[in-house]
């Protein structure tokens, strides 16, 4: 049975986190490579962000599918498979959970420039993720 106030938690997680990192949206690429407070926030909030959307991902992966996937990118292709998110959102969102993994393992060589294009362009990924989810309370 799904747990509704462990996932609204998350999604509050990635809300206030998505929040804090649509503010870098603003700042030139120059500027945010150049600031390393700014990049050290990003880094922070972004990975609150996935993991939280990790978690959400494998708590609906167990519960609704009796299944626990193996990794994280696989996690959400496998929601994407059982229609429980959209399969292309499952996809993109794939993509970011393997650049979670750099973050977390490889922290000393974060392409900083990585972590502005998603903020620019694929936050909104994280976004459409809590939609769905919402959908499924």
């Amino acid at each position: 049975m799904l747990n509704p106030d462990r996932i609204r938690a998350k999604l509050q997680d990635i809300s206030g986190s998505l929040e804090r990192l649509n503010r870098f949206g603003t700042m030139s690429r120059e500027a945010f490579l150049a600031d390393e407070d700014a990049q050290d926030i990003a880094r922070s909030r972004l990975l609150t962000a996935m993991e939280a959307a990790l978690n959400i991902c494998f708590h609906l992966s167990a519960k609704k599918l009796t299944r626990v996937p193996e990794g994280y990118t696989e996690c959400f292709l496998t929601l994407g498979k059982a229609g429980l998110i959209a399969p292309s959102l499952a996809k993109r969102l794939g993509t970011m959970a393997g650049f979670r993994n750099r973050l977390v393992h490889v922290y000393w060589d974060v392409d900083y420039g990585q972590v502005y294009d998603i903020i620019i362009h694929d936050l909104k990924d994280l976004e459409l993720f809590s939609q769905e989810v919402a959908e499924l309370l």
